[in-house]
C-alpha cells in the first residue's frame, strides 16, 4: 500500500493542456471537468490551508501528523486530504504507521498556466 492515490483524476498526465491560459482558447468538456474537480477539491478554506502546509513544507511533502492542526477533528482531516486525492492534487505514500503528503508533480506549474495572462 505504497501508493493511496488510487482513483484520482490524474492532473499529471494533462499538464500540457492545463498550461495554456483559461482566456486563450475555449475549454473542452472533458477539460472543463478536469479543471472544475480541481478548483471544487480547493473551494474548502480546510481543504486550500491542507493543500497549502503540504506546499510550503521542506521537501514538498508532509506527514500528516505535521499538518493535522487545522481546527477540525482528525477524521475530518483525513476526508479533507480523500477529497484533494481523488482530485489529483496531492500524492500520499503510507510509511509505517504515518501516511506522507505530497503535492502531485505539475499541479502547482499546471495551476499556474492555467491563471496566467494572456497576451
Amino acid at each position: 500500500m505504497s501508493n493511496l492515490a488510487l482513483g484520482s483524476t490524474d492532473l499529471n498526465t494533462t499538464v500540457a493542456w492545463c498550461c495554456q491560459p483559461l482566456g486563450k482558447e475555449e475549454l473542452s468538456a472533458a477539460d472543463s471537468e478536469k479543471i472544475a474537480a480541481m478548483f471544487k477539491a480547493l473551494s474548502d478554506p480546510v481543504r486550500l490551508r491542507l493543500f497549502s502546509r503540504i506546499a510550503a513544507r521542506p521537501g514538498g511533502e508532509a506527514c500528516v501528523c505535521d499538518i493535522q492542526d487545522v481546527g477540525v477533528s482528525q477524521p475530518t482531516v483525513s476526508h479533507h486530504l480523500r477529497k484533494l486525492r481523488e482530485a489529483g492534487l496531492l500524492e500520499s505514500e503510507r510509511r509505517a504507521s504515518w501516511v506522507y503528503y505530497r503535492v502531485a508533480p505539475g499541479v502547482l506549474a499546471a495551476m499556474a498556466g492555467l491563471l496566467s495572462q494572456t497576451s
